[in-house]
């Protein structure tokens, strides 16, 4: 149906250009796959008659200037919107300031055994490196990896500075 709509939507758009496009086949093949060409050489494909396309512009609309008044002011929530208690919003305002302190501290934690890890750009050389260009790799992988765990506690940090 997908690859239907799709070739109806070629063929309709190729349908400005009419003297490139003069025969629309519809192939069928043996898994029963519906296919749009424009030539019929292939075994099951049926010429197509397509409706001509009439493009008809949508008539201008006239704005009109919004006027608003103080008593007019559309408000911050609509009045059937669900309210919740202050006690409530507090709660979840603590759960979500732990959430993110436990993962500020793993993350800090994780940072710290990268750091150690890459021995300030000189990390030990494994057995399965006996390639320089694998550890090299290694190393870049390190790097791209403490930079990332630091642009995180960055966006912890500042999460937590944006709670009320």
């Amino acid at each position: 149906m997908k690859q239907q709509l799709i070739g109806l939507a070629l063929v309709a758009a190729a349908a400005g250009h009419v003297h490139a496009q003069s025969e629309v086949f519809l192939c069928v093949d043996e898994t029963g796959k519906k296919e749009y060409k424009n030539t019929g050489t292939t075994k099951g494909c049926k010429k197509i008659d397509l409706p001509g396309i009439t493009m008809i512009p949508a008539p201008p609309t006239a704005r009109k200037p919004v006027v608003q008044t103080a008593a007019a002011k559309p408000s911050a929530s609509p009045s059937d919107f669900p309210k919740v208690d202050g006690d409530t919003q507090k709660t979840r305002d603590n759960d979500r300031r732990q959430i993110l302190a436990d993962e500020m501290k793993s993350e800090e934690q994780k940072l710290a055994n990268l750091k150690k890890e890459f021995n300030n750009g000189e990390p030990e050389r494994r057995g399965d490196e006996r390639n320089y260009a694998k550890y090299q790799e290694r190393v870049a992988t390190m790097k791209d990896d403490i930079s990332r765990s630091e642009k995180n506690i960055e966006a912890l940090k500042r999460e937590i500075g944006n709670l009320k």
